[in-house]
């Protein structure tokens, strides 16, 4: 009954729908080297990275894929790809057929990888040097902060609507999208981007978008829109995952703002047509786009007031299972 009613006398999934398809059209074109960032290619090398790290590792993986990864390889060589995107895949590529055995696919596509030759340009490893961009050793990723430390930050993040009247300078915006660009995302495809408005005239009218700022987004001394991609996937099953890693890079951003003495506050976006259309058409985003989320951010204002905001304890939140409460 209610696929009939959804389907004959209901609009509510037709924008989502269509956004998928556009992202679909859009995939093959993407994995064709049509944009600096290439999804198929991001999410085969990340496989590739798996395989490698296995214990133990096989003599002979990724036959499925390995020709369409080399091809993905090539069309950023000669399109506009990412110098860091296409300097990991050679080296991950490189250090794949380096310890794979002999197989007919395997020589074929080794041939070409070969032929294709490094990136002419080299990135930089922020990680570590002038090191090669591939696996490594969990306890090479360095020393952790303190769990004190990190949940002192997590109480000090509050949702702030009441900011000073300056400016955030946008080395600081930049390096809390740095951080937040470090989130997992499903098969390293992070399939998200950061529209950032610190334009006053931009700000009033992107602040009349969402819902839930009246009364305050007047003194709004910045705003990020974080805009999901389905052409990063093409298969319909990967639809709401844009939401899923677009929530992580913002609460990372969020976190990194306030490390550095910036307050912020998410704001919620419904699925309201007349809202989306308008925010397609403002902020000019694909039809395969899909907004997961406006952010405001500023320094607080001293005076400004922040709900308590109780939220959930311990026994609420955590549930451990055992196996004899499973399900057959």
């Amino acid at each position: 009954m209610r696929r009939f009613y959804f389907a004959f006398f209901s609009d509510a999934f037709d924008r989502e729908a269509k956004a998928v398809v556009v992202g679909h059209l859009r995939h093959v074109d993407n994995r064709n080297g049509a944009e600096a960032t290439n999804y198929f290619l991001r999410r085969a090398v990340h496989r590739l990275e798996k395989g490698l790290i296995m214990q133990p590792r096989k003599k002979v993986f990724a036959l499925d894929y390995i020709d369409e990864a080399v091809t993905a390889y090539e069309c950023s060589l000669q399109g506009a790809g990412d110098v860091d995107e296409v300097c990991w895949a050679h080296d991950v590529l490189t250090a794949y057929f380096s310890v794979t055995a002999s197989h007919p696919a395997i020589d074929a596509a080794r041939e070409r990888f070969e032929r294709a030759g490094p990136p002419p340009v080299r990135c930089a490893n922020v990680r570590h040097g002038d090191a090669d961009l591939v696996p490594f050793a969990a306890g090479e990723a360095g020393a952790s902060v303190s769990y004190e430390d990190f949940h002192s930050l997590a109480m000090q993040r509050r949702s702030v609507r009441w900011y000073q009247p300056r400016a955030v300078p946008r080395e600081l915006i930049d390096q809390a999208i740095l951080s937040a660009v470090q989130s997992p995302s499903a098969c390293n495809r992070q399939p998200y981007r950061f529209m950032v408005f610190d334009d006053p005239e931009a700000i009033a009218r992107v602040s009349e978008l969402p819902m839930g700022v009246a009364g305050f987004n007047h003194n709004f001394p910045a705003m990020v829109a974080v805009v999901g991609q389905l052409r990063a996937y093409p298969h319909v099953r990967d639809r709401h995952v844009i939401y899923i890693d677009g929530a992580l890079a913002a609460m990372a951003f969020m976190f990194a703002l306030q490390a550095q003495g910036v307050s912020s506050c998410s704001i919620n976006w419904p699925d309201i047509p007349e809202r989306e259309e308008a925010a397609t058409r403002m902020l000019g985003l694909a039809a395969d786009e899909r907004i997961v989320m406006f952010i405001s951010l500023g320094y607080a204002a001293s005076e400004g007031m922040v709900p308590f905001s109780q939220k959930l304890s311990l026994d609420e939140a955590r549930q451990y299972i055992s196996a004899d409460s499973l399900n057959p």
